[in-house]
């Protein structure tokens, strides 16, 4: 039985594919039993074919149309049969070791729910595009080490949420906390799913030895393009909504605010400021519609250190930002 089941979501992908499936297909000796699957969300560009073709050990599962990367993830999660799941990003060519680091550092620590591996910048190497994600009072996700030397973090640590796009998750918690939420369609999802299993006790993880070489936007373009400015700057107000008890939002309010004016003012820059003003909007009524409110997350009393270790890190999250460490 496989320990391991590498999920890798595709849209359009056909460019990425024969390196990223290559480099997960020819994994060391002693990695651990796994299987590749590609859930693919209606692609037109070939990429089933070339998959049958080139790839034909590896399975795949064809959606109709372009579903999203939460509902891509959640079907493959839900069809592995492995007690750990690695979400893979298409435009990403794994290094050797990749499984097994990854395998070796979740299975050591029983309480976490995800390990996120070292991705690397395509075009500089030498350098970090994500080493797990932080949170910050703000109210803004980043990614650990963007742009700095990948030797600067070369030993494992505890971060706030594993990046989506490279890392292990255990399927048991997905199983007691629920999958990605699809009204996400794609950004912000891996930190709300870390995020969630935070509240319910559980942990997350960077793992240096597993590394993934990372081309970045590859489904939707440049870094900061409209649809993934009006997704993130909904989703941004979303995963607050549904995280975060009432006491909580009060508490962090401030810092709130002036997170949102400081990217209003960065769009502005880039002349996506209306863009970014509809997003938070779209994220109000995602967050106040009854699926929104049906997935909120309760308080409960019991939960109450682990908010508390939350907020701890969504200060200590801010300092490291303002000081850029």
């Amino acid at each position: 039985m496989e320990k391991v089941t590498v999920v890798i979501p595709n849209y359009n992908g056909i460019r990425f594919l024969p390196d990223c499936l290559g480099s997960v297909l020819h994994q060391e000796p002693d990695t651990p039993k796994y299987r590749v699957l590609v859930v693919d969300n209606g692609s037109e560009d070939g990429s089933r074919e070339l998959i049958a073709s080139r790839f034909p050990e590896v399975e795949v599962t064809a959606l109709e149309t372009n579903t999203g990367f939460c509902r891509a993830v959640n079907e493959g999660i839900r069809k592995a049969a492995s007690p750990y799941v690695i979400l893979l990003n298409n435009d990403t060519r794994v290094r050797p070791g990749f499984i097994r680091e990854l395998y070796r550092a979740i299975e050591s620590r029983p309480r976490a729910f995800s390990v996120s591996a070292a991705m690397l910048m395509w075009d500089r190497e030498e350098l970090l595009d994500d080493a797990g994600d932080r949170y910050c009072a703000f109210g803004w996700a980043y990614g650990r080490g963007k742009g700095k030397p990948a030797g600067e973090f070369s030993h494992a640590a505890e971060v706030f949420s594993a990046c989506g796009g490279a890392a292990i998750y255990r399927k048991s918690v997905f199983e007691a906390i629920g999958l990605f939420d699809e009204l996400h369609f794609a950004y912000l999802e891996d930190l709300d799913i870390g995020w969630r299993a935070r509240i319910y006790g559980f942990h997350n993880y960077y793992e240096p030895g597993a590394q993934a070489v990372h081309y970045g936007s590859a489904s939707t373009g440049s870094r900061y393009n409209k649809k993934k400015t009006l997704l993130a700057a909904s989703n941004n107000v979303y995963v607050i909504a549904k995280n975060m008890p009432a006491l909580q939002v009060l508490l962090n309010l401030p810092f709130l605010l002036a997170g949102f004016l400081l990217k209003f003012i960065f769009f502005c820059r880039k002349g996506m400021g209306a863009l970014y003003v509809k997003g938070l909007f779209q994220g109000v009524k995602k967050a106040r519609s009854r699926t929104g409110r049906e997935k909120r997350i309760r308080f409960e009393r019991k939960n109450l250190k682990h908010y508390l270790a939350i907020q701890c890190q969504l200060w200590l999250n801010l300092i490291r930002i303002l000081k850029k460490s």
